[in-house]
């Protein structure tokens, strides 16, 4: 019996697998099999030039990486050629033009190895490359599919013509927090039905808060070095606090890692603020369990773009630390303002080094924080939780109901 079977005809489709930067895909895929699904994996990119990172053992196994090119596999056969032609009028019309017609030939590989292996439901993660494949996936071979909708993808990067026609054929839609849910059921009203909030999760047993923390005390932060993630305003509160005793350690990687390092040095906290690259997750656990205070001041960037549901700041409350961050999108889901933590103005250092200074001066509270964030962590974002949530809406939508054969090859016919 092979994995899909046992799926019973379910698997994910993402554009790169796994991502250092989308640590919750494979983290819900590991759990998803743990509890029973043993859903195999399809990756449209393999990834390159990736920092080291945790991956669940046997994992790899289940993934199945796309054909870098097509060309001579879909021009060797007849009806690929034929279904090839065909579709890229009807591409042009919906979307506008052909620039995306790989994902036509993606969608015909897959259709293939589909019904090799008895699957009839395709799960993919963001509104982005992947569930473009399996929008397409569907409109030839009546492949079923949804997806999980997280920040951007939504909030600024899909054009809002390309985004519907998804919307309107996946047989249901996951977003991660009530906002976005609120967002996506506002934009298309028609389908509000379809849009249902699963969180992410993480596995809270692999966080144990620390008993013994650095002197002096340890603020961290972690995120890739971007423009949403506001470390240019954290830099600008630490430059606030330089009567303080602390070091600030920004765990990332990214396009702005030399400009952050240059403004810390030219305000004078260069020995304070340490921008120090990617870790593994393993290491950022080590790195928090010595830490006395998170800090992500999120930020909504030029484009329209922003944080949902940050995973960071779940595995610090995980790590029973106070976290202070800004009110932008699902933030407030995660930081209780004056319960497990504060949140403050976005692009506000004036605002941040205050409530910084706070809890750095105040040992009591910083621990009252973080016992209510590891709580909320528990009760809201343990990934046997919500995974288990993820499965009860698509099992809703019968996502792991086999096929039998004869349907299933209708669909090839």
């Amino acid at each position: 019996m092979d994995d899909s079977t046992k799926a019973g005809g379910f698997a994910y489709l993402f554009e790169k697998f796994p991502s250092f930067s989308q640590t919750f895909c494979f983290r819900e895929v590991a759990e998803m099999r743990r509890q029973g699904i043993k859903c195999p994996v399809y990756s449209v990119r393999e990834p390159t030039g990736e920092p080291p990172q945790d991956f669940p053992e046997g994992l790899k196994e289940a993934i199945t990486y796309l054909p870098a090119c097509f060309h001579e596999w879909t021009g060797s056969v007849r009806h690929r050629r034929k279904t090839l032609q065909c579709t890229i009028p009807k591409m042009v019309k919906r979307w506008g033009d052909e620039i995306e017609k790989r994902r036509i030939h993606e969608a015909l590989w897959l259709a293939e190895d589909f019904q090799r292996r008895g699957i009839r439901h395709v799960h993919a993660h963001f509104a982005g490359l992947a569930a473009r494949t399996a929008y397409w996936l569907h409109d030839l071979h009546g492949v079923a599919y949804s997806f999980t909708a997280h920040a951007n993808d939504v909030f600024c990067d899909e054009p809002k013509h390309r985004l519907e026609t998804m919307v309107a054929g996946a047989k249901v839609i996951t977003t991660e927090t009530e906002y976005s849910r609120k967002f996506l059921q506002d934009l298309f009203p028609k389908y509000a039905d379809k849009v249902y909030r699963t969180y992410n999760g993480i596995d809270i047993s692999r966080f144990i808060p620390g008993t013994e923390k650095s002197n002096p005390p340890v603020i961290i932060s972690v995120g890739r070095y971007i423009e949403k993630k506001g470390f240019a305003d954290l830099i600008s509160a630490c430059a606030q606090l330089k009567d303080l005793s602390f070091v600030c350690q920004v765990v990332g990687r990214g396009p702005l890692e030399e400009e952050l390092k240059n403004q810390a040095a030219a305000m004078g906290v260069g020995d304070k603020v340490q921008i120090t690259g990617p870790r593994t997750e393993s290491e950022i656990i080590e790195i928090l369990s010595r830490a006395s205070l998170f800090v992500l001041p999120c930020v909504k960037s030029c484009d329209g773009g922003s944080d949902n549901l940050p995973t960071v700041i779940m595995e610090a409350m995980a790590m029973a630390l106070p976290v202070i961050s800004t009110p932008i999108a699902g933030v407030p889901e995660m930081v209780i303002e004056g319960q497990t933590g504060y949140l403050v103005p976005e692009h506000n250092p004036d605002a941040l080094a205050q409530s910084m200074r706070e809890i750095l001066s105040n040992p009591a509270r910083a621990d009252q924080f973080g016992k209510g964030g590891r709580a909320l962590a528990e009760d809201r974002f343990d990934i046997a939780r919500t995974v288990q949530t993820l499965r009860d809406v698509l099992e809703q939508h019968e996502a792991f109901r086999p096929r039998s054969r004869s349907i299933l090859s209708s669909l090839w016919s």
